[in-house]
């Protein structure tokens, strides 16, 4: 007796989408008759670069694709029911509650007006007969299981007041609240360093087998897809390329494009020996530097004190790039913003040779031409109401200077450098893909030719092979022009691919240092042993322990009572300028 599928929940058949690109020009097709079916209790995967029509699929079928775009053909069955057909108030009792999303962007996502309990208890009592606290405690216990620390202060919290990674796991307790039949997750792990994602990952696992939701999972993460998919839909420029079940897809890959994607894919341990620049001159020289914040928790009670970062100690070179990892929350942005001067710190940052602490005013802007940032969130990053050219050329202007004519060339040539056409200096930010909007930033930050640049997570948001054009970029320049990267990442494939020495950072101070090849390769800090066991491999039969990823490995607190006096560290030198803290 052959075994049975499991029955339907979401039937797509031969969906379509076309934008109107306006001026009296034909509609653009994004996405061209995509078929796909989602059992109950299995996990879906689409695949492909950015750009390719899988987060304007998954807004198709919660009914919230932009007004530009139509649907000319197609259907979408849940329940029996045709979503696109369906009446607006209809389509609203259903999101949320039956079909629930996380997008992409949390920060964009998330209302900053609203407390994250307010958000949560919204949600939950626009769809379930709940009381208050019924709604408190449910959304307390959403918090616990996406692994949130300190539950009641983040529900007291706005969203600008937590990490990345922290406002990531609100959005996907926010969509599990009312434990909906599928779960559509577009880039849900993105944000997230390597062991949070196994965690994640596992939750969503364990949601599956509790309450059999169907989850449909749009990544670029092919390490993911070998892990959570029982089927994948790889799609390109709108068109599915190859429909598959996971196994064959990763072993047996029909279409060039397939094999083109995990080709791209970056794996731990395939690069090679990076250069030497141990006798280069020192251009960023950071000297115990600490980032405090005063906490006052109620009108009565001490002033207590968030040490982010503590007494953290290390010097960037010409031409190097330094890789800064761990999980979120542990310092690593909040190093990377007192480096720019965004926040107040202690200590001492000379960029070459020149002090940094306490500079103001026109001091401060003569400096930010050599130290430039590319953010985490580049919706967040890019300014809604201005044009690509305003947005991208702004540096120009406000330090050269330079006239429109001159800024309109440089800017053609500094999108032409990321892989964007010139065509994209009259649009606006909401009009591209999140991949398309971190190059775009990472343009800007080109604008100025500056000496250092600090990426916080400059390619997190990228596809695969967009990503390996990105890193080749990023070392062009250097080699071109002997910048330096302060690179912020939680993915350990990328740091190997980019980087000459590693730093780690585990409650806010670093806790190994050294070589790239050392750290990597030979780890010998447990919490560096751990992240680089939750890397996810794009294997079907190399899978990370999840079990063993979720034992607890707690951050220390990093709230602090007045007066409070953190002990220095100690470190062990191994050799070669590893540096271990004992």
């Amino acid at each position: 007796m052959s075994d049975q599928l499991p029955p339907a929940v979401l039937a797509v058949e031969r969906l379509s989408i076309d934008i109107d690109i306006g001026h009296g020009a034909t509609p653009r097709r994004v996405v061209d008759e995509l078929s796909f079916t989602l059992r109950a209790g299995q996990t879906l995967c689409i695949a492909g670069e950015s750009g390719s029509g899988k987060s304007l699929s998954s807004l198709a079928i919660m009914g919230l694709l932009p007004k530009a775009a139509k649907v000319p053909g197609g259907a979408i069955i849940f329940d029996n029911r045709d979503l696109i057909t369906l009446p607006e108030r209809e389509l609203q009792l259903l999101r949320g509650k039956h079909i629930g999303m996380i997008f992409q962007e949390p920060m964009t996502s998330l209302n900053p007006l609203m407390t994250v309990g307010q958000q949560m208890d919204e949600t939950l009592r626009r769809h379930e007969p709940l009381d208050r606290q019924a709604s408190k405690r449910r959304a307390r216990e959403m918090l616990d299981s996406v692994r949130m620390p300190q539950v009641e202060k983040r529900l007291t919290q706005y969203p600008h007041e937590l990490s990345g990674g922290m406002r990531q796991r609100v959005m996907i307790a926010m969509a599990m609240l009312c434990r909906p039949k599928v779960l559509i997750a577009d880039e849900p792990t993105t944000a997230l360093d390597v062991t949070i994602q196994a965690q994640i990952l596992e939750l969503m696992r364990e949601l599956q087998k509790v309450y059999c939701t169907s989850l449909l999972m749009i990544t670029h993460d092919m390490g993911v897809v070998a892990e959570m998919a029982d089927e994948v839909v790889v799609m390109n420029h709108g068109r599915t390329e190859e429909h598959a079940q996971v196994r064959q897809l990763f072993t047996q890959p029909q279409a060039a494009y397939t094999r083109k994607l995990l080709d791209a894919v970056p794996v731990l341990g395939s690069a090679g020996k990076p250069e030497d620049l141990s006798e280069k001159t020192v251009v960023l020289a950071v000297k115990d530097l600490s980032v405090r914040f005063p906490l006052r928790v109620g009108w009565f009670e001490e002033i207590k004190t968030v040490h982010a970062v503590e007494q953290v100690n290390f010097e960037l070179r010409d031409g190097e790039t330094l890789g800064l990892v761990g999980e979120s929350g542990c310092g690593k942005s909040s190093t990377g913003k007192a480096l720019m001067n965004m926040i107040a710190f202690e200590g001492s940052v000379k960029l070459a040779g020149k002090e940094l602490n306490g500079l103001h005013g026109a001091d401060l802007q003569a400096v930010r031409r050599d130290i430039q940032m590319v953010f985490q969130d580049p919706y967040a990053a890019l300014n809604p109401r201005k044009t690509i050219f305003e947005l991208v050329g702004e540096p120009l202007l406000i330090h050269d200077k330079m006239q429109a004519a001159h800024r309109q060339a440089r800017v053609a040539q500094l999108l032409h450098q990321v892989g964007m056409p010139a065509d994209a200096m009259q649009r606006y930010p909401h009009q591209f893909s999140g991949g398309q909007r971190q190059r775009i930033c990472i343009a800007r930050a080109l604008a100025l030719n500056p000496k250092v640049i600090i990426a916080d997570e400059s390619v997190s948001a990228l596809d695969v092979s967009v990503q390996a054009q990105v890193l080749d970029l990023l070392e062009s320049l250097q080699q071109q022009h002997g910048l330096s990267y302060l690179f912020i990442s939680h993915d350990m494939a990328v740091v190997e691919r980019i980087c000459h020495r590693v730093a780690v950072m585990y409650g806010g101070q670093i806790v190994e240092i050294g070589p790239r090849d050392q750290v990597l390769h030979n780890p010998q800090h447990p919490y560096t042993q751990r992240l680089l066991s939750a890397v996810p491999l794009p294997d079907v039969d190399r899978k990370r322990d999840f079990k063993a990823l979720l034992q607890e490995f707690e951050q220390p607190s990093p709230i602090k009572g007045k007066g409070f006096v953190m002990p220095p560290q100690q470190f062990k030198a191994l050799g070669d300028g590893h540096f271990v803290a004992v």
